[in-house]
This record gives structure tokens, sequence and C-alpha cells, in this order.
């Protein structure tokens, strides 16, 4: 492959990189308030007489969890593409 075409997919892995981190970052902070909700409905369903709390409490465990499995495919997409920009940098490095 030539110099060009690696700088161009090294820029492209980059931009991924940046965009990939920049949701994480989002992830990680909104995830321990969706805990502590999923946490405060799960008490408010325990200790109230009011049934309506437990498919709410659901929900938002289940909203939790879904953002713990958002925030684990980022963090695995991030390390594809560090390994994919390392091996760009190597063979950059080799055609100089």
């Amino acid at each position: 492959m030539s110099t060009r075409g690696i700088e161009r997919k090294l820029r492209k892995v980059a931009q991924a990189l940046r965009k990939a981190r920049a949701e994480l970052a989002v992830v990680t902070e909104q995830l321990p308030y969706l805990d502590d909700d999923a946490a405060d409905l799960a008490t408010r369903a325990v200790v109230s007489d009011d049934r309506s709390f437990v498919p709410e409490a659901r929900r938002a465990r289940e909203h939790a969890d879904a953002l713990r499995v958002e925030r684990d495919r980022l963090r695995s997409k991030i390390a594809r593409l560090e390994a994919d920009q390392d091996r760009l940098l190597d063979q950059l490095s080799g055609s100089l």
C-alpha cells in the first residue's frame, strides 16, 4: 500500500477514534446516574404499596443495562481502532 493510502486510512481511523472516545465519555458520564435512578426505583418498588413502581424499576434497570452494553461495545471498538492505528503506523514506518 502506498504511503498516501496509509496516511488516508490513518486519518479515518483517528477520526473514528475521536468519535468513539467522545461517545464513550458521554456514556460513562450518564451510567452512574441511570444506575442510581434504577436503584432508587427498585427500592421504591420494594417498600411501596404502589405496584406501579415495579415495571418502572424494571425499565430503569433495563435502560442502565443497555447503556452498560453500549459502553462495553464502545470500549471494544476503541481497542480495535487502536490496534488498526498501530498496524497502520507500523506499515507507514516500514514504507519510509
